[in-house]
């Protein structure tokens, strides 16, 4: 037993999912701290891009308990330990261990699924025929159970947020987006955003589930998140290119679309590249539509970028030796970093 467990978690690459878990955790801590503050109240007032132009004269206070102790727009600020305070007794930790649970058995059932549907293609590519089921390490029908036991896991876990109803109304249509990535390929070349995209619903799946009620009274509320996941979807976007440079010419053979087929592996990586522009100007405007972050973020947007420049460095289409290098170190970096400091930059 332990044993199929170890080659399904081969199987699903269960170690990618830190690409988008630190994503998912960081827009709740967003959800948590906006939840804890008066900028409800603001919000409702003003747009955001009001409240963006208007920041340098406007003070809006986060009240914690009955006092009054940051001040967005001005200098004073509460101590390390007070945010830390206002943000534990805001955090549901029925709702983060729901965060956690709906994240890993949403993207391991998307991820089993994968695998499963393109058992064939794998098994006729040379650098995938080792995978699990085209090698027999698991059989089909295992993988089929697995990915419907994981897909039930995952609805029944949306019911951690009630009262919360959306994400248990939004868990059916979530999944089968996430599932409808394996058969892009078959049709077009854009698959690659389709995967942005699914990884783009984690951090406004995690705000939806934190501020469900907000999000239903002004959907402007959600927009925080949707910049965040926008910025997500052209990343993954861009390494997910970069790392199909790879299967290049297996994929034109076997007739498969992707955007390295389409535009060669040289326009492939300039698309690459552009869509990690649009990645950093995303992430750089997080702050217009979420005021709380402030200088420490926006000096590790400028520590993104030239992880991403170093990403495209280490590639030329001549030598694409270094793809796994580019493609799990350098991104995994990216996204516990961005997480690690959006949290440092709220408490601090």
């Amino acid at each position: 037993m332990l044993k199929t467990l170890n080659h399904f978690l081969s199987l699903i690459r269960f170690s990618h999912t830190v690409f988008a878990l630190p994503f998912a955790l960081l827009a709740a801590v967003m959800a948590w701290f906006w939840t804890a503050t008066e900028s409800d109240k603001f919000l409702r007032q003003n747009s955001y891009i009001a409240s963006w132009v208007d920041l340098g004269f406007v003070n809006f206070n986060y009240p914690i308990g009955n006092k009054n102790l940051i001040k967005c727009g001005s200098r004073d600020t509460a101590t390390f330990l007070e945010r830390c305070d206002a943000l534990a007794t805001t955090i549901r930790w029925q709702e983060l261990v729901g965060i956690l649970l709906c994240m890993v058995f949403a993207r391991s059932a998307a991820m089993a699924f994968n695998r499963v549907v393109d058992r064939h293609i794998d098994a006729a590519n040379p650098r995938t025929a080792t995978r699990h089921i085209p090698a027999g390490i698991l059989s089909a029908t295992t993988v089929w159970i697995i990915t419907a036991a994981l897909s039930v896991a995952f609805v029944v876990s949306t019911l951690l947020f009630l009262p919360n109803w959306l994400p248990f109304y939004l868990s059916v249509p979530v999944l089968l987006f996430l599932c409808g990535y394996s058969y892009t390929k078959r049709f077009t070349s854009f698959a690659h955003f389709w995967l942005g995209a699914a990884l783009a619903l984690t951090p406004i799946a995690a705000w939806i589930a934190i501020r469900g009620e907000q999000v239903i009274a002004n959907r402007l509320d959600l927009l925080p998140a949707v910049v965040l996941g926008a910025a997500v979807a052209t990343w993954v976007a861009g390494f997910d290119i970069i790392y199909a440079c790879q299967d290049h010419e297996f994929d034109r053979q076997a007739k498969l679309r992707s955007v390295p087929t389409w535009l060669g592996v040289r326009g492939a990586l300039r698309l690459a590249a552009a869509c990690h522009c649009v990645t950093v100007v995303l992430l750089a405007a997080l702050p217009i539509v979420y005021p709380p972050l402030g200088v420490i973020y926006l000096a590790a947007i400028g520590m993104v970028a030239g992880l991403l420049v170093y990403e495209h460095w280490i590639i030329s289409p001549e030598d694409l030796g270094r793809v796994n290098i580019a493609f799990f170190n350098v991104n995994a970096v990216i996204s516990l970093g961005l997480f690690a400091v959006g949290v440092v930059d709220l408490l601090v």
